[in-house]
């Protein structure tokens, strides 16, 4: 029986799987564009923070647009290295999303028949820079939703 206060407690520590995504949290204003709306800059925020004690990296994002859904992901790993993100939004929209991490970037996919993405984020000087892929309806690769985040708060 554990005499921790509250269930798991004990597991409530950081995944080092997951630590290189550290240079991902904190609060961030972004500035994107998508091929939805051309000639626009669509502004929004984005956070990531660890949750559980760093068991897991959680993501909240909005656009200030009325195409673009606030969204929520939780990224985590298995034993073997694997990550991955469950990504859901205000639509009810529910997707899974193999993650890779590199050199302080991510990226993550996903490839279905329907509808396939990807996002590579980038640190680049003390900005992030992502990048959005996406399919059409003929299965080709085009430009999805493109963001620079500016982070806001004591570390800007």
């Amino acid at each position: 029986m554990s005499t921790s206060s509250s269930p798991g407690a004990k597991a409530r520590i950081p995944n080092p799987a997951l630590e290189p995504l550290e240079f991902l949290v904190g609060e961030w204003r972004t500035e994107g564009t998508h091929p939805l709306v051309p000639g626009e800059i669509l502004h929004g925020r984005t956070w990531f923070d660890w949750h559980e004690g760093g068991a897991f990296l959680v993501m909240r994002s909005e656009v200030d647009h009325p195409q673009f859904p606030d969204g929520l992901a939780i990224v985590g790993s298995s034993d073997s290295g694997r990550a991955v993100m469950i990504y859901f939004d205000e639509r009810g929209v529910s997707r899974i999303y193999e993650v890779s991490v590199g050199d302080r970037s991510v990226a993550w996919r996903r490839e279905d028949p329907d509808f396939s993405q990807s996002t590579t984020i980038a640190a680049e000087g003390g900005r992030l820079v992502g990048t959005g892929r996406m399919t059409d309806e003929s299965g080709a690769w085009v430009d999805d939703l493109s963001q620079v985040f500016v982070r806001e708060g004591p570390e800007a």
